[in-house]
């Protein structure tokens, strides 16, 4: 796997996947920057909410769940010192579908979390506290 992230003014980078995606990374105005994308450690957030999404899903799908919808919120804390890592992490799971089972979309999540997920994985292993939960919508 490879990346580049090419300085463009400010604080301001593109970053482009080995894949070929590109996208805008920015810092906030105090910082040099001009908003323009989101902050490096938000990439990290997202990058984890994006990875154990994937896993929910897909492991929700091998298992013939009828889902319809499925939105990860997270929020997190982070250290007030610099290093300011993340200290805890908290992923809320909202899946919808028709006849979903609680215990299929519990057990997605834990399978995720603790053998698939490798983002939540590394993260946790590096001294992140991460919590699950999630709703289920009937539709």
């Amino acid at each position: 796997m490879k990346a580049s992230i090419k300085w463009t003014d400010g604080r301001q980078f593109v970053a482009e996947s080995g894949s070929g995606h590109s996208l805008v990374i920015d810092g906030p105005p105090d910082h040099g920057g001009r908003n323009t994308g989101p902050r490096p450690m938000e990439m990290m957030l997202m990058g984890l909410g994006a990875c154990t999404s994937f896993d929910v899903l897909e492991i929700l799908e091998k298992s013939r769940a009828p889902v319809s919808d499925c939105v990860a919120t997270l929020e997190a804390e982070r250290a007030d010192e610099v290093p300011s890592v993340f200290t805890r992490i908290h992923v809320h799971f909202t899946v919808s579908g028709r006849g979903l089972k609680e215990k299929q979309v519990q057990r997605a999540v834990e399978l995720s979390a603790e053998k698939y997920c490798s983002a939540s994985i590394m993260l946790g292993k590096g001294g992140v506290e991460i919590s699950h939960s999630f709703t289920i919508v009937e539709g």
